[in-house]
């Protein structure tokens, strides 16, 4: 079974004062609506089969609910995060919440930026990785070298200006993409089982030329295509799966007619408050199985 078994925090301390990435806006947040989508998310995963551990999100950051970033986990080993300043309160308090749970936690040298699972989706011993904004190469390399994966190495296309440059985030320094991590353009539908092969869902138009390339000739997976606007604008790709059963948007008509004429059972919480940091149901959720 896909995601058996994840970790989440909490919404309590949700926040979006820092615009560290492109769907920061200066608009309120209902936190306790916040709470409530999150223990819906939970309680939906629950359902599918996934065994949920809960852990106290920090107090000290804004985007604490996300715990996808928090680390990549493969058995008893996890390569800790390196993540943007507004967040790096989060280091801390994911290592010793992972090392509570008895797994082995490496860090890699603290100038390699990686955004932990967010951008790198284990699929099988294939890991898809997403660079330049939230993570660097080296870091991947470095992680998937420890958990003994094999890097498919992609990068989104950046957010541009009104002149058609590039963006650096404001807050952040980093450069900026509507698809800063890579599982808002890419999802892990099912893992290679019994010689049958894996299954993803991804945006070609996320990607650079180069990228989209690298998806099209990749042979080891079964692959279903995402619309552009179902991709940004319903976070379509933001899914887990269990292989069997999917929680997901429910604004992605497209993708969940494609899943589910693939038998797949879906689920749909309805999220407003949480999208407003930019993450959302798999941002949720850290894989531990």
């Amino acid at each position: 079974m896909l995601n058996s078994k994840v970790l989440m925090s909490d919404a309590l301390h949700f926040s979006n004062e820092q615009p560290i990435n492109p769907y920061y806006h200066q608009e309120s947040i209902d936190l306790s609506q916040a709470q409530a989508e999150h223990t819906h998310i939970r309680e939906l995963l629950q359902q599918a089969g996934v065994t949920v551990i809960g852990v106290p999100s920090p107090a000290t950051s804004q985007d604490g609910v996300y715990t996808a970033n928090w680390a990549l986990v493969r058995g008893n080993k996890a390569v800790l995060a390196h993540l943007p300043t507004a967040r790096e309160s989060e280091q801390p308090h994911a290592k010793q919440a992972l090392e509570a749970l008895g797994i082995e936690v490496f860090e890699l040298p603290p100038h390699l930026r990686f955004s932990g699972q967010g951008d790198a989706l284990p699929c099988g011993d294939l890991l898809f990785c997403g660079s330049n904004y939230r993570s660097d190469v080296e870091a991947q390399t470095m992680a998937a070298d420890i958990l003994e994966y094999r890097r498919i190495q992609l990068q989104a296309k950046p957010q541009l200006d009104i002149h058609g440059q590039p963006v650096t985030n404001a807050s952040s320094g980093w450069p900026d993409s509507f698809y800063y991590d890579i599982d808002l353009a890419l999802s892990i539908i099912k893992a290679p089982e019994n010689g049958q092969k894996g299954l993803i869902a991804y945006c070609p138009e996320a990607f650079t030329d180069e990228s989209q390339q690298i998806l099209a000739e990749l042979d080891e997976v079964d692959k279903i295509i995402v619309s552009e606007h179902e991709a940004k604008e319903a976070f379509a790709c933001n899914l887990v799966s269990t292989g069997s059963t999917v929680v997901m948007s429910a604004h992605a008509p497209e993708l969940s007619a494609e899943l589910t004429a693939r038998g797949l059972t879906l689920l749909h919480p309805e999220i407003k408050e949480l999208v407003k940091g930019g993450g959302y149901i798999r941002c949720t959720t850290l894989t531990l199985e």
